[in-house]
């Protein structure tokens, strides 16, 4: 399989996996970057390909603006990546990367009738359901810092450091607005399988609106809540990294995606507009 990330910002080069057979296109959550998923490929069956999701405004992107709402990056993450879609992929998206990589499933089935072969969703409440959390997007600098630190997110060493805050501060905003101005649109569900994963602590997302993802397939559904909270992605990773690889061994088995060939050419087209 071809992973020629190189010369594309939206993706960082993972190591070489040339025994792959399907693409996993990792989306991080709030205020993080795509080095979250640096460690997954040594982790995860050789036949997988881990492609972290390098969004603006981080890492070596740090220099271009964040988007601040869902429908235009959904539009350019299609744009991005359209040339890696012409083998098997699947996603994985954490709290906010949940919420992107779903409306990216349905964005591809909508205007390019293709699928990825699994979705999963990680430490995100089913997109159907009212946000309960109040937003805080907007909030003045010393509140949004307090909730900062309630969320246990951001590394206390990174909140306590005026510098780094600078920094990081306006893509953390950005990234809560995406999620707080993010309205649903009731369609069909989608046809293939989805799993989700929580926290069995996570005070932001309860077991049963973990388990409401299921009415968003059409296909198999599996929910599984893991130790931790929230950000269980961090301090269970083994845990999650292997139900990962069970997930999505069937769509290894089955090769049951056979996305339309020529479709980079035509999503670039429709990118034209979606800045």
């Amino acid at each position: 399989m071809r992973n020629n990330f190189i010369s594309n910002p939206w993706l960082v080069h993972s190591r070489a996996a040339p025994r792959a057979r399907l693409r996993l296109f990792c989306f991080p959550y709030s205020g993080s970057n795509a080095a979250l998923f640096h460690a997954w490929q040594d982790a995860l069956p050789a036949e997988i390909a881990v492609c972290p999701v390098q969004l603006p405004g981080r890492g070596a992107r740090l220099g271009e603006p964040p988007f601040t709402q869902l429908a235009p990056l959904v539009r350019a993450v299609a744009s991005a990546l359209a040339e890696y879609f012409d083998q098997p992929f699947a996603f994985f998206g954490h709290s906010m990367g949940a919420l992107l990589s779903f409306e990216l499933a349905r964005y591809l089935r909508e205007h390019f009738r293709i699928s990825p072969a699994h979705l999963i969703v990680s430490g995100h409440s089913a997109p159907q359901l009212p946000d309960r959390n109040p937003p805080i997007h907007a909030l003045p600098h010393a509140a949004f810092i307090a909730k900062l630190r309630e969320f246990n997110g951001t590394p206390s060493q990174v909140l306590d450091n005026s510098e780094l805050l600078e920094i990081i501060l306006p893509v953390l905003r950005a990234d809560f607005a995406i999620c707080e101005t993010y309205r649903y649109e009731p369609d069909e569900p989608l046809a293939c399988p989805i799993s989700a994963f929580g926290g069995g602590a996570d005070a932001y997302v309860s077991r049963d609106e973990l388990a409401a993802w299921r009415a968003q397939t059409c296909a198999t559904f599996s929910a599984r809540v893991l130790p931790g909270d929230h950000f269980f992605i961090n301090t269970t990773r083994a845990l999650l990294l292997r139900a990962l690889a069970q997930e999505l061994e069937p769509a290894l088995r089955n090769h049951a995606v056979n996305p339309a060939k020529g479709i980079a050419d035509v999503v670039y087209a429709a990118g034209d507009d979606s800045a």
